[in-house]
C-alpha cells in the first residue's frame, strides 16, 4: 500500500499543487501508512509541515509527532533537523514535541541507555508503539556509531546501548556487523587493518618559487 501511495503522492507534490491544502488529508493518511508499513518518504513529510505553516488551522499534532519520529529512524541523516526547521516555534514549545526533540538530542550525544529508558517510560507518552520497525531502525544508527567509534566494547555496555538485548538478540546484531565475540568483550574493528599509507606529491611551478625568492632578498 505504501508503494502505491508513494506514486500518488509524488504526483501531488509536482508544481503549484504541492501547496494545495486539499491534499493534506491524503498526505496525513500517507504518514500513517509510513508508520504502519515501515516505509519512509521525507519529501512528502516536509510538504506536510510546509502546508501546516500556510494553514495553521489544519495543524495535526499526531502527524507532526509521527513525522519527527520517522525522521529519527533515518539517522545519521539530517532529516530530523530539516523537519524541525519547518515547525513553528509555538508548536516546538508543546510538551509532546519537546519530548521527541529531547530524544534526538540523546541520540546525537550518544546517551543511548537514557534514550531507551525514556521511550519505555509509561509517563513519557511518546507514540513509538505505532511505528513499525522503530526500535530496530534506532539500533542500526547506534551500531553505525559504535562501528566508527570503538575498537572494542564490553558486551554488557553494547547490550545497554542497543536497548538491553538478550544474549541471542545481541549475537544476531554482532553477526550482522561482523563483530567478534570474545566473551565479555566485543571486538568492533581492528584499526590497524584500516591504516593505509598515502603518498602526497606537491607540485610547485617556477613562478611560485620565483615570487617566494624575491621576498627573501
Amino acid at each position: 500500500m505504501a508503494e502505491a501511495m508513494k506514486a500518488t503522492v509524488a504526483s501531488m507534490l509536482k508544481g503549484i499543487d504541492r501547496y494545495n491544502p486539499e491534499n493534506l488529508g491524503t498526505l496525513e493518511q500517507y504518514i500513517d501508512i509510513q508508520a504502519r508499513e515501515n516505509a519512509y518518504d521525507l519529501e512528502a513529510n516536509l510538504a506536510v509541515l510546509k502546508l501546516y505553516q500556510f494553514n495553521p488551522g489544519r495543524y495535526s499534532l499526531n502527524s507532526v509527532q509521527l513525522i519527527l519520529l520517522k525522521a529519527l529512524t533515518n539517522l545519521p541523516h539530517t532529516d530530523f533537523v530539516l523537519c524541525k526547521c519547518l515547525i513553528e516555534q509555538q508548536y516546538l514549545e508543546k510538551e509532546e514535541i519537546k519530548r521527541i526533540v529531547y530524544l534526538h538530542e540523546l541520540l546525537e550525544t550518544c546517551q543511548f541507555p537514557q534514550f531507551w529508558h525514556l521511550i519505555r517510560s509509561k509517563d513519557t507518552k511518546i507514540p513509538v508503539a505505532g511505528i513499525t520497525g522503530f526500535e530496530d531502525s534506532i539500533r542500526k544508527f547506534i551500531c553505525h556509531v559504535v562501528n566508527i567509534t570503538y575498537q572494542s566494547i564490553g558486551k554488557s555496555t553494547l547490550s545497554d546501548f542497543l536497548g538491553g538485548l538478550s544474549e541471542y538478540q545481541l549475537t544476531n546484531w554482532m553477526q550482522k556487523y561482523g563483530w567478534k565475540d570474545l566473551g565479555s568483550l566485543v571486538v568492533i574493528n581492528n584499526q590497524e587493518e584500516n591504516i593505509k599509507t598515502k603518498n602526497i606529491t606537491e607540485k610547485i611551478d617556477f613562478d611560485s618559487v620565483a615570487a617566494i625568492m624575491s621576498l627573501t632578498r
